[in-house]
């Protein structure tokens, strides 16, 4: 094990692009070190790393599916050989398949189990990886990225929705279990205008979903990496909290 720096240290899953990289970077810019983890975007993975490591810390890619738990304990492990410490976690790493919610059939078991073994398990199974490690920062925090989805049951499918609920839920119990050690809040974006999304719709498309939200538009992923940090280093005394930014859709 490397000697323990000084710095913090923050993991950050499903860090290649969007609201990954987005909070990464913005962790690096607040004096953080982080470890970028990612699954298959390898190049864009290295992209964020080197933004990271442009603010002046140090940063780790960490390649790992975060639904496979030995793979998840391999990745901590190799994290604590690097840092010596882990203070942050945020639970970013999601999926989904954009099925008519009426379209039951489409909704087939495959794309049950792989969005709950991401959005769900994936996040359960990072978080108690890094309970031993969290344990030991005098001000640890995991903020978990939901959705409204999970608050509303509106969203790219009805599995996509319940993994979401599933997690807010998850994100008041694991507040209860990790107490006082480990703050846990998670952010519940509306729309993210990232590559993610335009990949499903048009800009017209996101233009008319938000055209009548108080604040008509989009999130960009710096809102949401504003939010994050917010969770995990502008507040010492938040947990099991779900707080919602969507322009006020929810209003």
């Amino acid at each position: 094990m490397s000697e323990q720096p000084s710095r913090p240290v923050a993991l950050v899953t499903g860090a290649a692009t969007g609201v990954g990289r987005a909070a990464a970077v913005r962790f690096a810019e607040n004096g953080i070190d982080v470890v970028i983890n990612y699954s298959r975007s390898e190049a864009e993975a290295r992209e964020t790393l080197a933004m990271a490591q442009a603010a002046g810390v140090r940063g780790l890619l960490a390649k790992c599916d975060v639904s496979d738990d030995a793979g998840v304990r391999k990745m901590i492990a190799e994290i604590e050989q690097t840092f010596g410490r882990l203070d942050i976690l945020v639970n970013n790493a999601g999926t989904t398949f954009f099925v008519e919610h009426k379209n039951l059939k489409e909704l087939t078991e495959d794309k049950w189990d792989r969005i709950l073994a991401v959005n769900l398990k994936g996040a359960f199974f990072v978080t108690r990886a890094c309970v031993p490690l969290l344990k030991k920062s005098p001000q640890a925090a995991v903020v978990n990225v939901s959705s409204v989805a999970g608050v509303r049951g509106w969203g790219s499918s009805i599995a996509y929705c319940a993994s979401k609920g599933g997690l807010n839920t998850m994100t008041k119990s694991l507040a209860n279990a990790l107490a006082p050690e480990i703050r846990v809040n998670a952010v519940c974006p509306g729309p993210i205008d990232t590559r993610w999304l335009r990949k499903w719709m048009t800009e017209e498309r996101i233009e008319s979903i938000v055209s009548e939200y108080p604040i008509p538009r989009a999130a960009l992923p710096e809102d949401i990496a504003d939010t994050i940090c917010y969770l995990a280093i502008g507040t010492t005394l938040t947990t099991g909290q779900l707080l919602v930014v969507d322009g006020g859709r929810t209003i």
